[in-house]
């Protein structure tokens, strides 16, 4: 709901700081009907999915479950408008929509931070960044959340101005404009609550080989520091070992990938940097109490 309506402010700020209507928008949805999303709240929509002219642009909004609810009809109608030169964008989880759709395919993207890892599995052709949101010629994408007003302002400044932008922006009193050199997620000192620079790196390091760990020894190489050292250092401001918390990251983007994705357990597995399936069995029941079978059964549930 934050990505939608975060959106529609930003268009309707606009008309009412430029003294006309310079956007109007429609609400389509599959089927014509109302549409309720996670919060619970329920919208009604003005129709569905319909022929568009080439010089309007479509707005996916999209959240939790996003696979289950990206249906044929959908799909078909974004590739139908596509092919028209449409503009097409998808808000926080929709580009897993556009990238389904192949209309991602060669462009750069960005999606919530939670299902990067999902996306990238699925969608080798996508260029896939950590950016508050991507414009790649006639195809733009967001990671959610707020995302959508740094999106939206930027194209209201396309459109019509860096002054009309920052009459909307101040409304919002949104005073951090963020443009798409920004990433979405904060970094890691400020995430763990530690500002200790060879800490970061090997947690930067950790995140950023997940198929094939590295050996706490290599990492403590890499940072100028003993193994010793860096046991300490993971002890003293993490409470766990070096490998604890690889261990960690590891079984988090296996659940990740096992309720977003349709990646078999074996593949999940060793995506995450494990060995052996009945391994990664024993290691992700002793941290999330439950097996990694049982997870994928409970997704449709659970999102």
């Amino acid at each position: 709901m934050l990505s939608f309506a975060s959106a529609v402010e930003c268009l309707r700020i606009a008309n009412r700081m430029a003294g006309r209507e310079v956007y109007s928008w429609t609400l389509l949805g599959e089927g014509g009907e109302q549409v309720t999303c996670s919060a619970g709240t329920t919208f009604a929509v003005d129709g569905d999915f319909g022929d568009l002219q080439r010089d309007d642009s479509i707005l996916v909004c999209a959240g939790v479950n996003v696979q289950a609810a990206t249906s044929k009809k959908l799909l078909a109608w974004l590739r139908r408008e596509a092919r028209k030169g449409v503009m097409i964008g998808g808000l926080c989880t929709a580009s897993y929509v556009l990238a389904k759709a192949g209309l991602l395919d060669g462009k750069k993207a960005t999606i919530h931070w939670e299902n990067i890892d999902s996306f990238a599995e699925e969608f080798e052709e996508v260029t896939l960044t950590k950016s508050v949101f991507v414009i790649d010629n006639n195809r733009l994408s967001t990671a959610g959340g707020t995302s959508s007003i740094d999106l939206l302002l930027k194209l209201i400044a396309n459109d019509h101005g860096e002054d009309l932008a920052n009459s909307v922006a101040d409304q919002l009193i949104y005073s951090s404009i963020r443009t798409d050199q920004d990433t979405q997620r904060l970094s890691v000192p400020t995430r763990i609550g530690v500002r200790h620079p060879k800490l970061s790196m090997v947690i930067q390091m950790m995140e950023t080989n997940i198929e094939e760990p590295i050996s706490p020894s290599v990492l403590a190489q890499n940072v100028g520091m003993s193994t010793r050292q860096l046991e300490r250092l993971f002890r003293r401001y993490l409470n766990r070992s070096p490998k604890r918390y690889y261990m960690e990251l590891r079984l988090q983007k296996a659940r990740n990938l096992l309720m977003q994705t349709d990646m078999s357990v074996i593949n999940v597995a060793l995506a995450c940097g494990f060995a052996s399936p009945s391994h990664f069995s024993k290691c992700y029941r002793a941290h999330y109490d439950t097996t990694p079978y049982r997870e994928r059964g409970s997704k449709s549930g659970g999102q």
